[in-house]
């Protein structure tokens, strides 16, 4: 049975500096996603070696951070049934080669790095995510 679930999305540096926020927001909208929050900020490296601790093992881990601390994104909070694995499914595979066609991944990312879309991958995740950015 599927429940209303939120999970967070970034609109990642390379979508915002070619102007896509808007065309990228409307997909979720046209998906059926409810945007309760969104921002656009600019995060330090060290804020995104926070956000990004998961991944702290792994070889790409420095060039993320870079990366998405080097120019302003867009954070969202999105809501709907199965909000995690239907954003998931929507942004497509990590690599926009590799990604089905009608995916903001496949339509907008540019490389494997400059996929101009992250989401969360689990509950667990998304709440953490969420208050990353959106700490009351």
């Amino acid at each position: 049975m599927s429940k209303i679930q939120q999970t967070l999305s970034i609109i990642k540096p390379d979508a915002v500096e070619r102007n896509l926020s808007e065309e990228i927001k409307n997909e979720f909208k046209n998906n059926n996603f409810d945007i309760l929050k969104e921002k656009k900020v600019k995060i330090s490296k060290s804020e995104a070696e926070k956000f990004y601790q998961v991944h702290q093992s792994k070889p790409f881990y420095n060039d993320l951070c870079e990366y998405l601390s080097s120019g302003p994104i867009v954070v969202m909070v999105l809501e709907k049934n199965d909000a995690i694995l239907e954003n998931r499914k929507l942004m497509g595979a990590t690599d926009p080669i590799k990604a089905e066609e009608g995916t903001l991944r496949k339509k907008y990312g540019i490389s494997i790095d400059k996929n101009s879309v992250h989401g969360s991958d689990s509950l667990d995740n998304a709440k953490i995510e969420i208050d990353f950015f959106f700490k009351d």
